[in-house]
């Protein structure tokens, strides 16, 4: 994007302003648009919620908020004073028709006082069950009237099942163009997932060698070290399928699959992400049982602090069916994957916290080197860390200084902090901005999300429908499982993790 390109005058409703999204989120990533000259000249932000404070008590728990959460450190009074004059906050009911016509009218008294029509976003950082009631009381109010002024911002989850999406689909539809549509995640925000489409794209030595020819598999692992906390009775609904691969790991095995777009506009670079979702292969019920993995994990110790298993949760089920690990072996039937295995795997309560995609190459088709040279041989392999380091490695064969003929792995690294002064801004900055700008391309489309729930949902029945006998099966501060080693041991691999502090863990 251009640095000179800026918003246009911009009003953010967001509901739920008092709620922790925009407290941690938000909040600080709009204070850092600011902060970096991205924001308009004039915007406006009105929290919602059903607290009642003013507008002065609501900019004060925001400044708390922003010192503590912001990536750019506490503010400083000027820069504060001058930002928060845009903070207003109108106390709410989301049910309440009264409500929208307050909104009406603020949005009415900006535009007047700016002397433009402003793009108005209707963020809703609230529990799904709100996403209806609001955009159907936004459409009666009439403040959706003009495609191109209004947008909806949708957090996950975007339903609970197929069926639910394509309700939810068809109301927001009847209410609002698809270019009005933000459904967000804010995994396509982050810096590294962006990069993998200009790593991709704009380099023509990867292409010729993106295919089943020359990669023989690709992992993508997403492993958290917090268990659900406070979260039992959202995570009693959801689980590690619904709320982990359904939608941040499917779309960034999209990002790797795709097609070359033939441009980089929204719809193009969604047309192929859509293509690999049709590509990907169907479960049948068999397939359920060898291919999918499903985990729980029970007490253990995450450095040197004793954790509950997640059945001893707060709000949480002591007999709960609840997967908070989950490891899928997919595939892509299309030319250029065909029989390639795409291992997915995310869990809570791991050894690790760290996201990665790991390319791994096809061996050499015939080893010229004297077997005491290659012992510790290893098959090349791209490996993008996401977090908690931002690189892109190549791992490759070299030989070691000395007199004798010695392989070894070595990396080839490009790392964020080593090549960068500034910087990179969070996910929600980018996605935010995207928002104001009325730029779709890391947002899902409709059709989109509901390709990727018809793939889950017969693994997502087959668990419902059939309780485990074994959870927990794994400890906290594990990998997991040890079905989900042996998942991927059968095809003769095993899951990859980059070294911690130069350590392996």
């Amino acid at each position: 994007m251009s640095a000179k390109l800026k918003p246009e005058p911009t009003i953010f409703i967001i509901f739920g302003g008092t709620g922790d999204l925009n407290a941690r989120k938000l909040a600080p990533a709009l204070y850092n648009l600011y902060l970096d000259g991205w924001m308009p000249k004039q915007f406006s932000i009105i929290g919602t919620g059903r607290t009642k404070l003013t507008d002065e008590q609501f900019r004060n728990n925001l400044l708390n908020d922003i010192n503590q959460f912001s990536r750019s450190g506490k503010t400083t009074k000027a820069k504060w004073e001058d930002f928060s004059k845009n903070i207003f906050y109108q106390i709410s009911d989301a049910k309440d028709h009264e409500t929208y016509k307050e909104f009406g009218q603020r949005i009415e008294a900006h535009n007047k006082e700016w002397g433009v029509k402003a793009n108005v976003m209707y963020y809703l950082a609230v529990a799904p069950e709100f996403f209806p009631i609001i955009a159907s009381n936004i459409s009666k109010a009439k403040l959706a009237e003009d495609p191109d002024k209004t947008r909806i911002v949708i957090e996950k989850p975007f339903g609970h099942d197929l069926e639910s999406a394509k309700e939810l689909n068809k109301l927001l539809a009847g209410i609002f163009d698809e270019k009005q549509i933000y459904r967000i995640d804010h995994y396509l925000g982050k810096e590294t997932v962006q990069n993998i489409m200009a790593f991709r794209f704009a380099n023509s030595i990867l292409e010729p060698i993106w295919n089943r020819n020359y990669i023989e598999h690709v992992q993508i692992s997403v492993t958290e070290q917090l268990g659900v906390q406070d979260r039992g009775p959202y995570y009693e609904g959801s689980g590690a399928l619904r709320d982990m691969i359904q939608n941040h790991l499917l779309q960034l095995l999209c990002f790797i699959a795709m097609e070359t777009p033939i441009s980089f506009s929204a719809d193009e670079v969604r047309d192929r992400k859509v293509d690999v979702l049709k590509a990907m292969r169907k479960f049948t019920p068999d397939d359920v049982r060898t291919s999918a993995v499903r985990g729980q994990y029970g007490p253990g110790w995450i450095e040197g602090e004793e954790v509950p298993g997640y059945r001893q949760e707060n709000k949480v089920d002591p007999n709960s069916n609840t997967e908070t690990f989950a490891a899928i072996k997919f595939f892509v039937d299309n030319w250029r994957w065909h029989g390639v295995p795409f291992y997915v795997r995310t869990g809570k309560r791991m050894h690790q916290t760290a996201s990665t995609i790991t390319i791994q190459f096809r061996d050499v088709p015939h080893l010229v080197f004297p077997k005491e040279a290659t012992e510790s041989w290893q098959q090349n392999r791209l490996i993008i860390s996401i977090q908690p380091e931002m690189s892109i490695r190549l791992q490759v064969q070299a030989k070691r200084p000395g007199i004798d003929m010695v392989l070894n792995t070595v990396d080839m690294v490009f790392d964020y902090k080593g090549t960068y002064t500034s910087d990179a801004p969070e996910a929600y900055e980018t996605l935010l901005l995207d928002t104001m700008m009325g730029d779709q391309t890391l947002f899902m489309r409709g059709d989109q999300v509901e390709e990727a729930w018809d793939l889950i949902m017969p693994i997502l029945n087959m668990w419902e429908a059939k309780k485990s006998l074994n959870f927990p099966n794994y400890s906290a501060d594990s990998w997991g499982p040890e079905i989900a080693e042996a998942l991927i041991a059968r095809d003769g691999y095993h899951w990859f993790t980059l070294p911690v502090n130069g350590k392996k863990k």
